[in-house]
């Protein structure tokens, strides 16, 4: 099932079916399968007004799994009803900003938000050292919610693991996350993500172009999140662009065509494809049907066009 949730929704008064509350909505965790809601499915450093950056959020029993840190993260998960204290571990596709920029600071307001156990955090080199310089960056404000709230200290709570190599990254009961590293040029170390439960898997591609090691970490997936450019709107967007051609080439080098999106989720045999990160994702505007017409020329299931705060 996948159902839009409307920022209306969530300011709204009512607990209606949704079950939302005054400011947001309180979303179930659930015990046994795996749910995935997006975050946020704009592509690009930059903020949109009408999409986040990237991120994503599987539920499990009473853990909250994070994909990549977006700027605005912890709001979007308090848009989602996903308290900040449930979660468990924290992945990071690569390190490009509109992946990372909060990763730090997720933490940091986790832990303001009552966070009392740790979180392992993954992601490629140098996740320690960034995990290191952020909470010396944070030293001040820390040690004063130390001494006027009674908090703990942060640093014992995060534990970083640097990705190096494909394969197994962690399991966590019944709940297995894999890795594969994936074609980003000029980023030597950008991976995607399989998250399976008995019953249940969701790939996250993170940033990529078109890439067979991709398609079999997604062999049969029940759900693949795939980034998607749009070519026909891209060369309108670079058409006020400063340097089009330097842009223009990073994007054809560094991302993947809808269709092609389309054509690596036929290859993997995935049930549904999830279409994010997308490009462009303001102006100029792509209509839904635009989307799904071009992962739809190599795809024959099912398509979703990611929207922030959808529950696939």
């Amino acid at each position: 099932m996948t159902k839009t949730l409307d920022r209306r929704d969530f300011l709204a008064g009512s607990a209606g079916a949704l079950g939302l509350g005054p400011a947001a909505r309180r979303l179930r965790l659930d015990r046994s399968g795996l749910r995935l809601v997006l975050l946020g499915t704009a592509g690009g450093p930059t903020p949109k007004a009408n999409r986040a950056a990237p991120a994503l959020v599987l539920l499990h029993r009473d853990s909250a799994y994070v994909v990549d840190c977006g700027n605005g993260v912890a709001r979007q998960l308090r848009l989602a009803g996903v308290p900040l204290a449930s979660i468990r571990h924290v992945f990071l596709t690569h390190h490009h900003s509109d992946h990372n920029a909060d990763y730090g600071t997720l933490l940091l307001l986790a832990w303001a938000s009552d966070l009392g156990r740790p979180v392992d955090t993954w992601g490629p080199p140098p996740l320690g050292r960034m995990t290191a310089l952020f909470l010396q960056m944070s030293e001040a404000d820390i040690a004063v919610r130390m001494a006027d709230e009674g908090r703990p200290p942060l640093a014992p709570l995060i534990r970083p693991h640097e990705i190096v190599a494909d394969g197994p990254v962690v399991r966590d009961g019944d709940l297995t996350v894999s890795c594969a590293r994936v074609h980003h040029p000029l980023v030597e170390n950008s991976y995607a993500f399989r998250f399976e439960v008995p019953g249940r898997s969701v790939v996250v591609s993170g940033d990529t172009n078109p890439c067979p090691a991709l398609v079999a970490l997604a062999r049969g997936a029940d759900v693949l999140v795939h980034e998607a450019m749009y070519l026909p709107a891209v060369e309108r967007m670079l058409a006020g662009a400063p340097n089009p051609a330097a842009l223009k080439a990073h994007l054809l080098n560094s991302h993947t065509p809808v269709e092609e999106a389309g054509r690596i989720a036929a290859e993997a045999g995935v049930k549904t494809l999830v279409l994010s990160h997308l490009v462009p994702a303001e102006t100029p505007r792509v209509t839904d049907s635009e989307w799904l017409a071009g992962a739809r020329q190599r795809f024959r299931g099912r398509v979703v066009v990611g929207k922030d705060l959808m529950e696939i």
